[in-house]
């Protein structure tokens, strides 16, 4: 399995002869991540209609005869040029070796988000490839779960949003896992400071990866 971070919360997950994208948004993008990265994918989810996790010209380059794309109802309502199957919290989608659950999510609330901006139907993904489960919890506040997983990519922006440091914590410890890869820390609006998020996961003893913009980790089966 490879993993390959870019802004905000997409995430690329190589595995199983799969390339698997995860919300490609419109934070720091660039034209060039269309040719060199986000090319040739086999699956596309998107977790949400919030435009740091859907950029509708950049996905209509990166869909072609062969990707399997899915998000909810909600999501396609928002960008009604878009052509995806609808999924739904309490799914799974078995495609070839990789299963994936789709998950419950909470986005948190902000007056700002009135008019348009809330978000009604969030959903989650984890990733089984038969190896490793890898879970995308989107943007989400703390909720009871029995989920279980190796790799989790967890917000940690904090601000009314999505989990802060100290919940994204005791959420991934909680979650079993073995490897914590922050997300949604790249939009200059909500600033995040690393260091205590490091040391908030320092804290509960856990695995803590933080990975640059296209940089890339390999996870041994």
């Amino acid at each position: 399995m490879k993993i390959t971070k870019f802004a905000q919360s997409c995430i690329l997950l190589e595995t199983k002869g799969k390339r698997i994208l995860v919300d490609p948004g419109n934070i720091q993008f660039e034209e060039s991540l269309l040719d060199e990265h986000w090319k040739d994918i086999d699956i596309l989810l998107v977790t949400h209609k919030h435009g740091d996790h859907i950029h509708v010209p950049a996905l209509k380059r990166i869909m072609t005869e062969k990707t399997k794309f899915y998000t909810s109802q909600e999501v396609k309502d928002a960008y009604p040029e878009i052509s995806p199957e609808i999924v739904k919290e309490g799914d799974l989608i078995e495609l070839d070796d990789i299963k994936i659950e789709v998950t419950k999510a909470v986005h948190g609330f902000l007056p700002h988000l009135k008019g348009g901006k809330e978000i009604n139907e969030n959903i989650g993904f984890i990733i089984d490839d038969g190896e490793k489960r890898y879970y995308f919890t989107s943007d989400s506040i703390c909720f009871d779960n029995d989920y279980k997983c190796d790799v989790v990519f967890v917000p940690v922006c904090n601000h009314g949003l999505v989990m802060g440091s100290f919940e994204a914590a005791a959420f991934s410890k909680k979650l079993g896992v073995s490897l914590v890869i922050p997300v949604h820390y790249d939009n200059p609006s909500y600033p995040v400071s690393l260091d205590k998020v490091r040391e908030e996961f320092s804290k509960l003893d856990l695995n803590l990866k933080v990975l640059g913009i296209g940089e890339s980790l390999k996870v041994l089966d």
